[in-house]
């Protein structure tokens, strides 16, 4: 929606969320599970997109999502010696520097500490499980990831001195990461391939009718 002030916001919402499975960022429309636990199959979302003019004005949309019980094998966990809270604090800036060194969309799945792994350490550790995605939104094999990660860690590390203000060690860990639930994988899937597609096509309907209305 092109206009500007209240008739530019535009604000989205679930209309058959009744056993609120899911729920939609307001102000983005980015859609993310909150129980989808022990289930599979294709759910279907009533979404609204809602201007804020004194004249509101609502699009609405079908989206169909489809919940696979399998877990990613493409998991890859990798270790950064900063403190979580330090890391949870900068963790778009992370995100944005593995993106932008790794040339792939990047969600980070999980970011936890290790009480063990800290007392073992004379450095702080906070742990990042990722999945990547390529253009064509498919995942990236955890092998290729990890091999790109080793290709880039200078690079990486560069930048993210930068964020931290210190030298920051970023490794790849051999371990492999845990599966993921059927919450994350929906999540993540969710986030590559509707939250765009919803956005502008409920945008482009409101700025249909806002042209019609004038």
């Amino acid at each position: 929606d092109p206009d500007s002030g209240e008739n530019g916001l535009l604000l989205y919402s679930l209309l058959n969320n009744q056993m609120n499975e899911f729920d939609i960022d307001e102000n983005t429309g980015q859609i993310f599970t909150v129980s989808v636990a022990g289930k599979a199959g294709i759910f279907y979302l009533e979404v609204q997109a809602a201007d804020q003019g004194t004249r509101r004005l609502t699009a609405q949309t079908t989206v169909n999502v489809t919940v696979d019980s399998s877990s990613s094998n493409n998991m890859v966990v990798t270790m950064l010696d900063q403190k979580i809270n330090v890391v949870e604090k900068n963790i778009i800036e992370v995100k944005r520097v593995l993106e932008d060194k790794l040339q792939w969309n990047v969600y980070i799945v999980d970011v936890y500490s290790s009480e063990s792994e800290r007392k073992a350490r004379s450095t702080d550790a906070t742990y990042l499980k990722i999945i990547a995605f390529d253009d064509a939104n498919q995942e990236v094999p955890a092998e290729e990831v990890k091999r790109k990660l080793r290709e880039q860690r200078s690079n990486i590390e560069e930048e993210l001195e930068k964020i931290f203000s210190v030298p920051v060690s970023a490794a790849v860990e051999e371990a492999p990461a845990d599966p993921a639930s059927p919450e994350l994988v929906a999540t993540i899937i969710l986030g590559v391939l509707l939250a765009i597609t919803l956005i502008a096509s409920l945008s482009y309907v409101i700025f249909t009718l806002k042209r019609k209305r004038y």
